[in-house]
């Protein structure tokens, strides 16, 4: 049995003379690669190795004599004789006294021991490799490595001693006396750069001199530094920061400071210095952390002073991880008046299963009282919160999802959080679902539980569980194995969707059991619509449809006028209730299209698109019995009411429609000349420009009623103008008859020459502009993101920049500016229906920055209520970009909460909690 060993020899570069012997070199540019496998028990040569021995042998100076001499003496000098096997098959016909070999006494073989470096590892360099037999050692010369699984050494020179096992390596000056070559140690995630290496490839110490050290986000430059094992150095005269110019904007100068690879970095006293300037600032002891990925630890607070709560330390918490999927944030805001908030945040990702996070608030409000309006001399609030996003991977059960968006709480939460905007909304809302499908989707199940709140009204409404149950159009005269052109029947198509849904309502400032049980309803809502497709005649498709509804209920209310009180009263009965309808109709659609062209000017063309649609409906009269006539006042004036009002399900509408629906779509384009075109191509020549994506009339005429045949004219309008930097969106609603105290009356308004009552509208206007980027690479490209850091980690440092954006703004785009406007108006019966009122919603938002200069930039956001002609919020702040510090200044001035701060701190994530703050907020 033999014993086999392999040992790799990298030789790269020129040629180089010297006259060391025995040693081998390497003697032109080639690359030459040995592996010699010895068998050093029997002595027999495998044929590999024989033939590696040949093709080498054809050089003088690796005559296979030569090498088998000094390698088989290197590795066993016990071995007094060439074996036959390689004598035969290798060595060239020769004088048996051509060769001597004589015995030589034993010596140590501990070069290929456990104890030593590994048997198999790579170096190179690029002018010559040196090997000295006699004095057990190896040099590489210019541009030299060594590289194993543990460690990577790069230098000039590199000298390496068998028996010591130690690395000495050098760099290397040129005729301007710059020092290149230096030597260049990684191991363990970690760089150091120096002057000279001294290292023990064995016990992994060392002394590196005028040391460069980086790991991670942290430079440490140091006189001297002593390894004393793979692990762990020690520093003297050490500068430690997170700049990575040289010289650093900043640092610590500390005289003496330890470093565990991949864990922490701790050092004694240290001082500050801002471009090379101390600081009369003495740090008596430094913690620097320097684990890789998440770990735990506290999370220091900042500083606030507010009017109305007093001086308080917010952020103060603990960041805990508990395994690889979970990790939980408690922070705690504390004030001087008393008050205090406490938040619990776990968050959790398991990659192709789920994402998600909970975040749970409590906050014992003490406000001081300013105004003098309360005798006490505190406003007391205790207000809670629950937030909970849940999102899971499609590839995790396909064909099942769960989400869930939870947003709840006290409905005063809100308004006692400095710096929110939040503050100014009055709607919540939560919704978690789960659904799943089968059969390739044509079935769908759907369990969900929703919530809205308003902070107004205080009233919660809750419905909980919501099902529904879906059923894909199916054609049942279709046939499985379809021959030939298809019949028209067998385009019949039925579906089936139904919903059950529950709900109970409470207001917040008086919660109680009887309350819910008095406000608990139960509705279901079922639909089976029935459709065919017939052929197209021509330019028409025609498409008849059968739609039937039922309606479930949990209560119905019976109400009348009372003489004696002068008021409605109302009897509501619980039980189960049913109401239904059915519809038939039968609709036309197509498409006409129209161009105008032009031969002069740069319009070309002007194409327009309509879309008309024509559908007779009949619908007969099946709830008339569930209506009644209710007198509302003392004028004795009547209403028709439905018995279902008041339900989680709404109630059909009474009375019959026989009639016409009209609907008009219209798209229209314009075709121009391309001023940027350069290339004359004539497909480049002109450009397509959307003036209307849509415009849409729709309205209809009962032909079966004895008045009020007309419904009202719906018009929707949606386009983007300025080359798609501004998105509009309008709506409107146009009744075309009179009002008389309150009910519409048969009275036509467009034929006294007037367009209708217009009830209700809105329109919605959204934009963005930016200048070009100063860098034009994309923005990976700009940021070379850590590829140590994990994805999900990655994730939370982009959420925390959007998060905080002063502290993170981008200086490559000198301008951007983005606005949105929203108007909504609608008009009600006064409460003596003798008139209307008009309501009126609107709203400007308002966000933006601009470049100063290259460095300093200013922006804000404002949100401002057109309605009540009041800014709501006002945010703004200026920033400055220092390279690997950050100074921000925010000031919000107006709203409820009037604050301001100053942060100076650095962008590293390490020292990010390493910040001078100043802020004070004001309470109104």
């Amino acid at each position: 049995m033999a014993t086999v060993f392999s040992f790799a020899w990298v030789l790269n570069g020129q040629a180089r003379t010297r006259s060391h012997s025995p040693a081998f070199r390497s003697e032109n540019n080639s690359t030459y690669t040995f592996h010699l496998l010895l068998g050093m028990l029997t002595g027999n040569w495998t044929g590999d190795s024989a033939a590696v021995l040949r093709t080498i042998g054809k050089s003088d100076h690796l005559h296979p004599a030569k090498i088998f001499h000094n390698y088989t003496w290197w590795l066993n000098p016990a071995l007094d004789s060439i074996p036959a096997s390689f004598a035969d098959s290798v060595l060239p016909r020769t004088p048996a006294d051509a060769f001597t070999f004589s015995k030589r006494p034993a010596r140590d073989m501990s070069f290929l021991s456990k104890d030593s470096i590994p048997s198999v590892f790579d170096y190179k360099a690029t002018d010559s490799s040196v090997f000295y037999v006699q004095k057990n050692t190896f040099s590489l010369h210019k541009d030299a490595n060594i590289k194993n699984p543990e460690y990577d050494i790069s230098a000039n020179d590199i000298n390496y001693n068998k028996s010591t096992n130690i690395i000495n390596a050098f760099g290397n000056k040129d005729t301007s006396d710059n020092i290149y070559g230096k030597p260049t140690i990684v191991q363990q995630g970690s760089k150091s750069i120096m002057d000279s290496l001294r290292f023990n490839a064995k016990s992994k110490k060392g002394i590196l001199k005028n040391t460069y050290y980086n790991e991670g986000e942290i430079f440490v430059k140091a006189d001297i530094v002593k390894k004393i094992d793979s692990n762990a150095l020690f520093a003297k005269d050490a500068r430690f920061t997170t700049c990575n110019l040289d010289p650093p904007h900043f640092d610590f100068h500390a005289f003496k400071m330890k470093m565990i690879t991949g864990k922490l970095a701790v050092s004694g006293p240290a001082i500050p210095e801002f471009e090379g300037v101390p600081m009369p600032v003495v740090i008596p002891f430094g913690i620097y952390p320097l684990t890789r990925g998440r770990h735990s630890g506290f999370l220091p607070p900042t500083f606030e002073q507010n009017s109305g709560y007093g001086l308080g330390f917010n952020g103060l918490g603990y960041y805990k991880v508990i395994n690889d999927y979970w990790d939980v944030t408690t922070r705690a805001n504390i004030y001087s008046y008393g008050g205090y908030m406490i938040s619990v945040n776990p968050n959790y990702y398991k990659r192709y299963k789920y994402r998600g996070s909970l975040n749970l608030q409590y906050q014992f409000t003490k406000i001081l009282n300013t105004s003098g309006i309360s005798r006490d001399e505190y406003t007391k609030s205790t207000t809670v919160h629950v937030g909970w996003s849940h999102s899971m991977d499609s590839k995790a059960r396909p064909g099942v999802s769960f989400s869930a968006n939870v947003n709840a709480g006290s409905t005063k939460y809100n308004s006692y959080l400095t710096n929110n905007l939040e503050n100014i909304q009055n709607q919540l809302s939560s919704s978690v679902t789960w659904s799943k499908t089968w059969d390739e989707g044509k079935y769908n199940l759907s369990l969900a539980a929703n919530h809205n709140q308003n902070n107004n009204t205080h009233l919660i409404n809750v419905q909980l569980p919501t099902a529904n149950f879906s059923m894909a159009t199916i054609n049942p005269f279709q046939k499985k194995e379809q021959v030939g052109k298809p019949k028209w029947y067998e385009n019949l198509g039925i579906s089936y969707n139904g919903t059950v849904l529950n709900q109970f309502s409470f207001y917040d400032t008086a919660f109680s059991t009887q309350q819910l049980k008095d406000t608990m309803l139960w509705g279901a809502q079922h639909q089976i619509p029935i459709t065919l497709t017939l052929p197209a005649v021509g330019p028409l498709l025609f498409t008849p449809s059968v739609s039937y509804a039922e309606n479930w209920y949990s209560r119905k209310m019976d109400r009348h006028w009372n003489e004696e009180t002068q008021t409605v009263d109302t009897t509501i009965s619980r039980g189960f209730f049913a109401a239904r309808q059915m519809s038939f109709g039968m609709s036309m659609n197509t498409r006409i299209f129209g161009t105008l062209n032009f031969k002069k000017g740069k319009i070309k063309a002007i194409r327009h698109e309509i879309r008309p649609t024509i559908s007779l409906n009949y619908q007969p009269d099946m709830n008339a019995q569930n209506y009644q006539s209710l007198q509302t006042d003392t004028s004795a004036r009547r209403i028709r009411v439905s018995k279902f009002d008041g339900n989680i399900v709404g109630a059909f509408g009474e009375g019959s429609f026989g009639g016409i629906n009209f609907g008009l779509d219209n798209i229209l384009q314009m075709k121009k000349v391309n001023d940027k075109d350069t290339t004359g191509d004539p497909e480049n020549a002109t450009k397509k420009v959307n003036l209307i994506d849509g415009l849409s009339i729709n309205t209809g005429y009962n032909m079966i009623a004895d008045s009020l045949n007309w419904s009202p004219i719906n018009i929707s309008l949606r386009t983007a103008l300025f080359n798609n930097k501004m998105n509009v969106n309008a709506s409107m609603v146009i009744d075309q008859y009179d009002y008389e105290l309150g009910q519409r009356v048969n009275k036509l308004l467009w034929k006294e020459g007037k367009i209708g009552n217009i009830t209700s509208g809105n329109i919605s206007m959204s934009t963005s502009f930016q200048s070009k980027k100063a860098d034009q690479r994309s923005d990976q490209q700009r940021i070379e993101p850590d590829p140590n850091m994990p994805y999900d980690q990655q994730q939370r440092q982009l959420q925390y920049v959007r998060d905080n954006p002063a502290e993170f703004v981008d200086f490559n785009i000198p301008w951007n500016l983005q606005a949105s406007f929203a108007l909504g108006f609608y008009r009600t019966p006064t409460p003596d229906y003798k008139g209307f009122f008009t309501q009126v919603n609107s709203s400007l938002n308002l966000n933006g920055d601009f470049s100063l200069t290259p460095k300093w930039k200013a922006g804000g956001s404002m949100y401002f209520d057109v309605g009540s002609q009041e800014v709501r919020m006002l945010s703004l702040f200026l920033t400055r970009e220092m390279h690997c510090w950050q100074m921000s200044i925010n000031v919000s001035p107006i709203g409820r909460f009037k604050s301001f701060s100053i942060i100076l701190n650095p962008k590293s994530g390490i020292l990010r909690d390493l910040k001078i703050n100043r802020s004070r907020s004001f309470y109104n």
